[in-house]
């Protein structure tokens, strides 16, 4: 039975460990903080980037990048390569600390 999610397995700690890159203008966006899965197939739904830090760091984040797993281009060894328009892909972030 062939997997239509991912050619081959990874972990999820393993894809949190891997840097986020833009392919549309080469900047880092981060690394992945968490993963939505579609719970009927399975399969990774989007990768979400926490955005950067408020004051020092340590009054939470205001957003957050969730990026559609159809823009994951290629999964490297320590990078995964997208192809999004930033813009479109920014949210307002949930947590709340």
């Amino acid at each position: 039975m062939r997997n239509d999610c991912l050619d081959e397995s990874i972990r999820i700690c393993k894809l949190r460990q891997k840097e986020v890159i833009n392919l549309r203008d080469g900047e880092r966006i981060g690394f992945v903080g968490d993963i939505e899965f579609n719970l009927k197939t399975g399969c990774i739904e989007r990768l979400i980037i926490p955005g950067p830090c408020k004051i020092w760091g340590i009054l939470g984040r205001e957003q957050e990048y969730i990026i559609p797993w159809r823009c994951v281009c290629r999964i490297g060894f320590d990078i995964i390569l997208v192809d999004v328009d930033i813009n479109c892909v920014t949210s307002k972030c949930d947590c709340v600390i």
